[in-house]
Parts: C-alpha cells; sequence; structure tokens
C-alpha cells in the first residue's frame, strides 16, 4: 500500500522529531475555522534533505534569484513519499543559528489553507535550509503571464484576490504582518488549484538583508526612503498585484495609476477578458487597486478592509477552483462506489454513535496475536497497574465518559509494559468524540503501526480525515481499508 502525504505524515514526524520541536496550534482555514494541515513544525538533518533532493540536484530547482536575494528553492520528496519545496539560503544570509530558528520558529507556527505552510528547517553548520508544502500547479505568474491553454477566468481572479488577502489577514492576526517582496511568483496553487501564498516571503532574505528585490518600478514608494517593510507596504504590493490580474500583464503602478485617473481603466484590462465582467465589477476592482497604491501609506486600507471589499465581487462560488482554472483533477467519486461492511460505513458517516457500539462489540480480539514478552520483575511491579489503567478506561469507554477514558488509556499506554492496536483504537475514537480530531488521528496512525494489516485502523483514520475536511485523502483511506478488509476474508 502506498504511502500517501496526509496519511502517513504525522506517524513519519513523530518518529523523526528531535526534542526541541515547536507544536503548531491555532491552526485555522483562512483566518476562518480550525484546521489541521501539517501537524509540527520539525527540524530536519540535513542528511534527510540531501536525499530529499537527490543532493540538491540543479533538476530539482524550482525557483533561484539573483545576488539580491542568494537563495535557491528545491522540489524534494521525502522518505514518506510527501513532496517538499525545499529553499537553501545563502551561506552568509544567517550567521546566527539561534536567530534563524527562532523567526523559522515562529512562521512555522502558522497553519492556513491560504498559505503554503512552512513545515520545518535544518540549520547544520553554515547550512540553513527551510521546508514548505510543495504546490504542484505552478504560480500565478505562469498562469496569468505565460499561459498555454487558456487564460484565467475573471471568476478564478476574483478568488486570488480574495484568498491572498484571506492569507494577508490571517498573517496580520497572528502577528506576522510583514511579507517581504509580494509578487505574482509567491502565489502558488494546490492539488485542488487553490491558490495559497508562500510561506517563504514570511521570513527575510537574510537576518539583515534587504526585503525587496524586484524592479524598483514596483516598489512602495516608504520602502525606497526608509528601506523598511511595513504592513502599509504590503498592501501597495497587494495592489501591484491586483493591477496584473486586471491587466494579465505586469504593468508599473506610475502608468497604472495615470490611466486610472483618466477614466481609462478599460485600457488597463486584459483583452482576453472582454466581455467576461461586469464594467462596475471592473470599476469597484480598480478603485480598490488605486486605494492600495496610495502615495502615502496611511491612506491605503488594511487587509481586513480588503478581504470585506473583494467578498462581495466573488462570481462562480459553487464552482472548484481547478474547474475554473482547467487543471485535470482526480476525485474519489470518479472512481466506482466502495462495497464498504457496517463499519466503513459508519465511519463515511462519520457516525461516531455507531462507531462507539462496534469497538465496544468486537472488543479486544484483534490483539490477539500482538506480542507483549514481559520479564518476571515488570510482571510483578508494574502489570497489575496497567492493567488497572485498561480496565479503568474500558469501564469509562462502556459508560461514554470519553474525558476519563482518554486518561486511563494514556496511563494504559504511557505505562509501556503493553501494547494494543485496540486501546489507540478506543482512545482515537474518545479524542474524536471530544473533538481533537488530529490526536485522534494519531492514535488511528499509530494502531496501524502497531499492526498493518488491521482494517479498523484504516477506517478510523478515514473518519479522523473526513472530520478534519480532508475529503480525498479520507475517500482513498477508507477505499484501502476496504481493500484490506476484502483481502483479510479472503485468506
Amino acid at each position: 500500500m502506498g504511502a500517501r502525504c496526509s496519511k502517513f505524515s504525522l506517524c513519519w514526524f513523530h518518529s523523526h522529531l528531535k526534542p526541541s520541536v515547536l507544536e503548531s496550534s491555532d491552526l485555522e482555514n483562512g483566518g476562518k475555522s480550525d484546521r489541521n494541515l501539517w501537524p509540527t513544525f520539525t527540524e530536519f538533518s540535513l542528511e534527510q534533505l540531501k536525499s530529499a533532493t537527490s543532493g540538491f540536484s540543479s533538476d530539482n530547482i524550482v525557483s533561484e534569484h539573483g545576488e539580491k536575494a542568494p537563495n535557491v528553492v528545491y522540489k524534494g520528496k521525502l522518505d514518506n513519499g510527501c513532496w517538499v519545496a525545499v529553499k537553501r539560503f545563502n551561506k552568509f544570509a544567517w550567521p546566527d543559528s539561534r536567530q534563524f530558528l527562532e523567526e523559522a520558529r515562529s512562521v512555522g507556527s502558522l497553519r492556513s489553507e491560504r498559505l503554503a505552510n512552512l513545515i520545518g528547517c535544518c540549520y547544520e553548520g553554515e547550512e540553513r535550509l527551510l521546508l514548505a508544502e510543495f504546490m504542484p500547479n505552478e504560480t500565478l505568474a505562469k498562469h496569468l503571464f505565460h499561459w498555454e491553454k487558456q487564460p484565467m477566468k475573471w471568476a478564478m481572479r476574483l478568488r486570488v484576490a480574495l484568498y491572498l488577502a484571506q492569507a494577508l489577514e490571517y498573517c496580520s492576526s497572528k502577528g506576522r504582518a510583514l511579507y517581504h517582496d509580494l509578487n505574482a511568483y509567491r502565489i502558488l496553487f494546490d492539488q485542488e488549484g487553490n491558490p495559497r501564498l508562500s510561506c517563504f516571503g514570511l521570513m527575510k532574505n537574510s537576518r539583515d538583508g534587504k526585503s525587496y528585490s524586484t524592479n524598483l518600478a514596483f516598489t512602495p514608494p516608504e520602502y525606497l526612503r526608509t528601506g523598511r517593510v511595513t504592513q502599509e507596504s504590503v498592501v501597495y504590493s497587494f495592489g501591484t498585484l491586483l493591477l496584473d490580474l486586471l491587466s494579465g500583464k505586469h504593468i508599473p503602478p506610475s502608468h497604472a495609476l495615470d490611466l486610472i485617473r483618466g477614466k481609462n481603466f478599460l485600457m488597463l484590462m486584459d483583452s482576453a477578458l472582454e466581455g467576461h465582467f461586469s464594467n462596475d465589477d471592473g470599476t469597484e476592482l480598480v478603485r480598490l487597486a488605486s486605494r492600495c497604491l496610495q502615495y502615502e501609506a496611511r491612506e491605503r486600507p488594511n487587509a481586513k478592509s480588503l478581504v470585506s471589499s473583494l467578498m462581495s465581487l466573488q462570481k462562480e462560488t459553487e464552482v472548484s477552483s481547478y474547474v475554473l482554472m482547467g487543471i485535470p483533477h482526480e476525485t474519489a467519486s470518479s472512481t466506482k462506489p466502495l462495497s464498504l461492511t457496517p463499519f466503513g460505513e459508519a465511519c463515511l458517516r462519520t457516525d461516531l454513535t455507531a462507531i462507539h457500539e462496534i469497538l465496544e462489540k468486537i472488543g479486544y480480539k484483534d490483539d490477539e496475536g500482538i506480542a507483549n514478552e514481559l520479564s518476571f520483575q515488570v510482571w510483578t511491579n508494574q502489570m497489575q497497574e496497567t492493567l488497572n489503567s485498561k480496565k479503568h478506561g474500558d469501564t469509562a469507554f462502556r459508560a461514554k465518559d470519553f474525558a476519563t477514558a482518554i486518561d486511563c488509556y494514556t496511563q494504559f499506554i504511557n505505562g509501556g509494559t503493553m501494547v494494543s492496536p485496540t486501546v489507540y483504537a478506543r482512545r482515537c475514537l474518545s479524542y474524536l468524540m471530544s473533538n481533537k480530531s488530529q490526536e485522534a488521528l494519531g492514535d488511528a496512525m499509530q494502531a496501524q503501526v502497531i499492526c498493518p494489516a488491521w482494517p479498523t485502523a484504516l477506517y478510523l483514520q478515514a473518519t479522523c480525515l473526513f472530520s478534519l475536511g480532508m475529503e480525498n485523502d479520507a475517500q482513498e483511506t477508507l477505499k484501502d481499508g476496504t481493500n484490506l478488509e476484502a483481502k483479510k476474508n479472503k485468506n
């Protein structure tokens, strides 16, 4: 069975963590609702990253910058099969490893579906590297300026603007309002065709290096005066991106503002959009761009205001991004329906009550054959206490006292004298009942580690993924559980 990123990342990450790992919290979806993506910010070894990038092969280079921002981004594949983007800084960029780690940890604490999230770093010797989620569908620059099959649709351009504004609002709410060199190459498209803001721009290119490396014609005026980036500078850059979306070209703001002041905004518009947008919508977006590009920083709107303005302009909101983008996409629903067992059906529905009844009914019969070798001393000194913890946990589980069940099962697991996939399965459900989906996913994965051929572990993983909103991964995991059970019953 192939290892997919969403299913095995937590288990793999936990097995590779260093003691100084920063546990991420407050995971959010565009600043709105909680949703776990990569569970932890992790420190990787240089050897792991060399392996992932084939020795930092030039064939794996995704992007690179010149002398002003000396760094290279590679595409890499971790041992668990997950693709990542690896940014390798110039060796002089961050001489103080502690400062680099502190900055990386701060950015790595963010989790949003509007970001290509930072998931780890490496700081061995003179090496300073960052790892982020890999986005497989190119950059905004590619789809806007260098498209091959179709120009970006008006509805998608409006969605890009909104999602980007939501990303900036989220970062601002978490104390990371400064973004360095915001441009069309910093906006990436994920597997679903949704635009995400690269987390790399949330860190400076160096401890004291310049933040902006683009053409001076696009640089915020106050940066040219002071060399400092402010929240208002980021909004100015957002305004240049609105011009990109309107025109399909990279137009200098001064030229665009001259056209806008002369009431010639239609000359700004991408000719490929002719007939596909209303003048009112076009006028509103031009007005918003003009506000962002005000010379005086205090006259520009904030991120929250941008989100509010763009929300009302959205079109075709029911259409998936990959459809608007014309990106090929495989969905679980395109495959033939699964023939599910009652347990699989309960997991598909995320029916926790039904899952509880089934887990209680089957008891511990699936633990048979799990080796628990104990010395006589361990037996006499620890076994009774360990068994009591499990017994109390089972009593609480039957009584649907899930908080107590979690505590008792945790004592059993921490005792370390016995391993039981069923205990992990029961604690998994207890976590789900307590609205702790990520902890539940970790237990379901651990149950599979202990007993790889146990379909229940995969079914529970699917339930956790459904509860986390990860529909496609949940469907695939449910399919794996069904196939495993069918194979098991055939033997």
